[in-house]
């Protein structure tokens, strides 16, 4: 057995402990592949996992830069209660009417709002409205503007919100500093304004799955 495969079973394992599949969350893998949209969502456990984060944040409020086919958006909204709201950002208009379905279906549509086009003009258009400050921040968009987005994530967050920032490892090409690729040179600019920020308490964990060699960054926002 390949390392890769002995990681795809061990996944599988947790999963089918942990993170169990549900037919909404089927469903929306499906109609994503029946789509033709790229299969980088994240896996089950890693939903599980910010499902978990936006619950011990006791989330009301979250934000999702990177909705693709709202796979991790149903995730997400499950965690919030009744009166909850989750704004996704997605630049594909395909996508979005993808993501919109699934949200849909899942019964979530009436707290998540769908926003279409390129994030770098919803988010100042956001920030526009003076939204209540989001308790939590998913960063899983187009690499090379990760410092753009955490510097967005940081104005639309108060003290105690997290912010977390995924497929930070780039198959281990994030450690080489002339890696001249925008999602490399934009995710380490990230990290590094992570480390530098007064704002910022932040980590990085290296993960192995059925997707492979990845990780990601978690930042807590500071008084």
């Amino acid at each position: 057995m390949s390392e890769s495969q002995l990681w795809a079973e061990v996944d599988d394992y947790f999963v089918s402990h942990l993170a169990p599949d549900d037919e909404t969350l089927a469903a929306a893998r499906r109609e994503s592949d029946a789509a033709g949209l790229p299969p980088i969502n994240v896996t089950a456990n890693q939903g599980k996992l910010l499902q978990l984060l936006a619950r011990i944040q006791g989330a009301r409020s979250i934000l999702e830069i990177g909705t693709l086919g709202g796979y991790s958006t149903i995730w997400l909204a499950r965690a919030l209660p009744a009166d909850g709201r989750l704004v996704t950002l997605e630049y594909n208009a395909r996508h979005a009417e993808v993501a919109v379905r699934n949200i849909a279906r899942a019964g979530l549509d009436a707290l998540v709002d769908v926003r279409v086009g390129p994030a770098l003009e919803s988010l100042p258009k956001l920030a526009d409205e003076n939204p209540a400050p989001f308790d939590l921040v998913f960063i899983d968009a187009d690499k090379g503007n990760n410092p753009h987005y955490l510097e967005w994530a940081l104005r639309l967050t108060s003290t105690g919100s997290l912010i977390v920032l995924d497929n930070v490892v780039r198959g281990g090409r994030v450690a080489d500093a002339d890696d001249p690729a925008d999602d490399v040179r934009g995710t380490r600019a990230a990290i590094e304004l992570i480390g530098g920020h007064p704002r910022l308490s932040g980590t990085a964990v290296q993960t192995v799955g059925a997707k492979g060699y990845d990780g990601f960054a978690l930042a807590r926002v500071l008084p």
